[in-house]
């Protein structure tokens, strides 16, 4: 079975996280496990990968995050949610904008 290279996914990880996160806010692992089963188990994102991308788009002010304290039965712990922003909105469409470009031209390179 053919694995997606991370060079070759690593320009739309933040497409991915941000196409999750115009559906409700999420947490980490959620988010990986949602970007596992949306892409029917073919990508798997790495951890470090992932919260480097957290870091990166809330600079860049493209999402934000909050602390959500556990539970008023006391299960479960706190965690670190996330949510995108107007400027994270853009940035999405124009990643989508430039993903209908890049399989236009990579198109034009692939055997048939």
């Amino acid at each position: 079975m053919v694995e997606i290279s991370s060079d070759v996914i690593r320009g739309y990880n933040d497409t991915m996280i941000l196409y999750i996160l115009m559906r409700a806010p999420s947490y980490g692992y959620e988010i990986s496990k949602q970007i596992k089963n949306i892409s029917e188990g073919k990508y798997v994102i790495k951890e470090t990968t992932l919260y480097s991308a957290f870091t990166r788009m809330e600079k860049n002010g493209y999402i934000e995050s909050y602390v959500a304290e556990p539970g008023a039965d006391g299960n479960g712990k706190k965690r670190t949610y996330y949510s995108i922003t107007d400027a994270g909105k853009e940035y999405f469409k124009m990643k989508c904008e430039e993903w209908e470009l890049t399989k236009e031209v990579v198109q034009k390179f692939i055997e048939k």
